[in-house]
């Protein structure tokens, strides 16, 4: 089930800092753009996760960066749940959350390293184009930046469940 993030559940802390573990030997700290616990609870970013039996298997943000323009943040798929669709599920979610709020672009920042490559793939096949770095990033051999401009809902949202 996808629902909007419950800041007081203990899972999702560990959850984030797993999120943060992963990445870390991925590049240097100045090239990491991952969202602290703190900065997903700022106004205007929307937080959701994804459980499954109760588990929490992932998580998915928005953080508004211009009218019509977001930033697609905290996308992470519990390592022994990959390969089942749920990040599929939770960016198909997010897409279509934006869409139905009027906002005509998702941006996202991603690593460059092979670690990220299913990532890029993920977002390759719904639609995402690389770019120029968006907001306040720069040119970074670490990063990868992907947009997409949203179109008609998406068909893999399914009723919001994982």
């Amino acid at each position: 089930m996808i629902a909007r993030a419950d800041f007081a559940d203990p899972a999702l802390a560990a959850f984030l800092a797993a999120h943060h573990a992963d990445m870390a030997p991925t590049a240097p700290p100045e090239s990491q753009h991952a969202l602290g616990l703190g900065e997903l609870r700022a106004p205007h970013v929307r937080l959701w996760t994804c459980h499954d039996d109760g588990a929490l298997v992932g998580t998915v943000a928005l953080a508004a960066l211009e009218p019509g323009h977001e930033e697609l943040k905290s996308m992470r798929t519990a390592p022994h749940v990959r390969g089942r669709g749920i990040g599929r599920r939770l960016l198909a979610f997010a897409l279509d959350d934006a869409r139905s709020r009027g906002v005509q672009r998702i941006s996202l920042e991603t690593g460059s390293q092979d670690f990220f490559a299913p990532a890029r793939a993920l977002y390759a096949a719904h639609g995402f184009v690389p770019c120029s770095p968006f907001g306040g990033y720069v040119d970074d051999p670490n990063s990868a930046y992907l947009t997409r401009v949203l179109g008609v809902p998406s068909e893999s949202c399914e009723a919001r469940r994982c």
